[in-house]
């Protein structure tokens, strides 16, 4: 597995996981906030690779100093493989290398199926930032 910076040729692979996994609603939310990602710092969404097929994403955004785990999305092809985790410890580095203040969790409804993924990480519910504003208002 490669866990890599997003490049322009992922796109219609990293849409495409996105309208699968995701509800509609959560993809219109996701794609609009990918976007807006991508045009403020491609370095924060990351790109899980196996035998070169796109296995998963992250998206990442940082706010006043802090880091925020906006979404990820795994193919239902690589689930329980390890992909979601090497996606967050992969954005963990990048925060890091930052020096952001604090990393938090963005929880919204579509982010309670994978909240146990992230405890398993070591994440409590302190590191869960709870709102309703999508990341362009979060990130802008």
């Amino acid at each position: 597995m490669d866990v890599r910076s997003f490049q322009l040729s992922d796109y219609r692979a990293i849409t495409a996981l996105l309208e699968e996994v995701l509800s509609a609603e959560c993809y219109e939310q996701t794609i609009e906030a990918f976007a807006r990602q991508l045009s403020w710092d491609s370095d924060l969404v990351l790109v899980a690779t196996i035998n070169n097929e796109v296995a998963g994403v992250i998206i990442g955004t940082i706010d006043n100093n802090k880091g925020y785990y906006y979404r990820v999305a795994i193919s239902r092809s690589y689930r329980r493989q390890g992909v979601g985790k090497s996606l967050v410890l992969g954005l963990k580095k990048r925060f890091e290398s930052r020096k952001v203040a604090k990393i938090m969790i963005s929880a919204d409804e579509h982010n309670e199926p994978v909240l146990p993924l992230y405890e398993s990480l070591g994440y409590v519910a302190g590191d869960l930032f709870r709102s309703f504003q999508k990341l362009s208002i979060i990130a802008g």
